[in-house]
């Protein structure tokens, strides 16, 4: 048995162990977060210059293939705006070399799983790895605000035991929701950069395109919609403008593989804009480049680059960039 002086001793070693693993914990923990803040390969955005990277360019909401899901991110002066949130964003984000704390607003286009599943988790992964320092605006369709507070309900658990075992904040403090409801007008006002959307249909929902005005160039998103004119004057004289783009032939063999019907295929023709249109809008708008992204069916390794461009270029004869997962697009 042991003595009272001994168990004395035991304690203390005991106590001492316990504080200094716990020490040596948080300091690791601290660490981590450090880490994960900048991601592996982060770097810090030039003070100064503006541009794009496509940090998912697949059609739709499945995963695999060589594409990831859509997701985008335009870098002005060293701040980061992320337009859609596509599964594996934040994997994205850390790839591409941008650091999690640099995100200043997050804009969502339209409902659709594809463009808006990880939106909470993006969030979520900025706050964990304590990037998360200071409120973080996001704008989208109705709805957007909703889904905010829902994600909080759903991972309340583990946010009140972080907050309580990490001395965290509520990161619903640190998340700013807005909803758009006109038809079009200005969203964001930061700095020097200027936002506006502008609403076009994707049946059966509303997508929203936005326009970015910078020092460096203007950009416009037409995120997922159904060939529209009206967009090319929303567009007109953009210095890049990033379409989504649709492949007939593809499209006949995704229904076929899908064992789809009629009705599959023509939601997905009248959704979406085929490369022969996307052509004829960013002809009508005179934008300087053309940006493909988003391509449906995104997963065919037999369509090539010069496929996408051929069509495109029937009606269109300015710069035709055909998009790929982390191609870095400068402005200005």
């Amino acid at each position: 048995m042991f003595s009272g002086s001994h168990i004395a001793k035991f304690n203390r070693r005991g106590l001492l162990q316990t504080a200094m693993t716990a020490a040596a914990g948080s300091l690791l923990a601290g660490s981590a977060s450090s880490l994960l803040a900048q991601a592996p390969g982060a770097k810090t955005a030039p003070a100064k210059g503006a541009r794009l990277v496509l940090l998912g360019t697949k059609g739709g909401p499945r995963v695999g293939g060589t594409r990831s899901n859509p997701a985008n991110a335009l870098v002005v002066d060293g701040k980061v705006y992320v337009i859609d949130t596509g599964m594996g964003v934040t994997a994205q984000i850390v790839k591409a070399g941008l650091n999690l704390a640099d995100i200043r607003a997050i804009f969502i286009s339209h409902m659709h799983s594809d463009h808006q599943l990880e939106f909470g988790n993006l969030v979520y992964n900025m706050w964990a790895a304590g990037a998360l320092r200071k409120p973080v605006d996001a704008y989208g369709p109705v709805g957007i605000e909703a889904m905010a507070a829902d994600y909080w309900r759903l991972n309340r658990m583990d946010i009140a035991t972080r907050m309580a075992d990490e001395g965290r904040v509520d990161p619903a403090t640190l998340l700013r929701a807005h909803d758009f409801a006109p038809k079009q007008g200005p969203v964001m006002a930061e700095g020097n950069v200027r936002v506006s959307a502008f609403t076009t249909p994707h049946p059966p929902l509303d997508n929203l395109a936005y326009r970015f005005e910078t020092p460096y160039g203007s950009v416009v998103y037409s995120g997922d919609t159904a060939y529209n004119p009206a967009l090319a004057d929303f567009a007109r004289g953009a210095d890049v403008l990033v379409h989504e783009v649709l492949y007939v032939p593809g499209v006949d063999e995704l229904v076929k593989r899908a064992n789809g019907t009629p009705t599959f295929r023509n939601h997905l023709i009248e959704s979406h804009t085929t490369a022969e249109q996307v052509g004829q809008i960013a002809a009508r708008a005179g934008v300087k480049k053309l940006v493909l992204s988003h391509f449906v069916p995104g997963d065919m390794e037999w369509i090539t680059d010069a496929m996408w461009r051929d069509e495109v270029a029937k009606h269109y004869k300015g710069e035709i960039v055909v998009g790929r997962d982390l191609m870095e697009i400068p402005l200005g």
